[in-house]
């Protein structure tokens, strides 16, 4: 079982073909959904058990999905390296889904995407995007494919012709893309720094997933 909070969650899961298990909701919130069962609660109650500090008007427990564990990787794939900040994740989950990207894959290490912060920052997302639990290094060296991997010495994402199919490994926010996943990459790209002050930090790893996602997705609107 998972928890979704607030309204704009609630109001995606219920269109979705994830079931919910009960709603409890406040008589600020009630969702036209007959096929679920529903059960009024005091705000001060839901305070009780909300995972957020202040409580939105609606909680959905609901049935972890079972997705098919064979993959569809037509198009472009999104491949996270031990990435452990829940907004972080929840960000990239929503930006796959406005970018079209269908699949994300996790190392095991990763944050958990049912943790309460994750699904609250996706606003809805996690209902389109399916998110996989992988062994992500014998998974990439099966894999026949291109392996983008995003590096502070790569070729810039600018120079470079992308192709619309294969994997795009982000990396870990302190450490970036560990040795054994980075040996497997078969491209090696970077966000070119256009800036004059050389002591600005480098890009949060959901803002560069935003940018790069952005690139590939111009070239292939230029190609149409």
């Amino acid at each position: 079982m998972f928890v979704v909070e607030g309204v704009k969650n609630i109001g995606e899961v219920i269109k979705s073909s994830i079931k919910i298990k009960e709603l409890f909701i406040t008589e600020d919130f009630w969702p036209e959904a007959t096929h679920i069962k529903k059960t009024f609660i005091e705000e001060k109650d839901l305070k009780k058990i909300s995972f957020l500090t202040t409580p939105n008007v609606g909680l959905a427990l609901c049935e972890l999905p079972n997705y098919d564990e064979n993959i569809d990787l037509s198009g472009l794939t999104i491949a996270l390296d031990d990435i452990r900040d829940p907004g972080n994740l929840g960000t990239i989950i929503r930006l796959a889904d406005w970018f079209g990207v269908a699949h994300v894959l996790c190392t095991k290490e990763s944050v958990d995407m049912y943790n309460p912060k994750v699904i609250m920052s996706t606003m809805g997302s996690f209902t389109r995007v399916k998110v996989h639990y992988i062994d992500l290094e014998k998974y990439l060296k099966d894999y026949q494919g291109n392996i983008f991997g995003t590096f502070m010495e790569g070729e810039s994402i600018y120079e470079q012709i992308l192709p619309q199919e294969g994997i795009l490994v982000m990396g870990n926010e302190a450490n970036g893309i560990s040795k054994p996943i980075e040996d497997l990459t078969t491209n090696k790209l970077s966000i070119p720094f256009f800036g004059t002050n050389g002591s600005t930090e480098s890009l949060n790893v959901a803002v560069a997933t935003s940018v790069i996602l952005g690139e590939f997705k111009s070239q292939l609107a230029h190609k149409s």
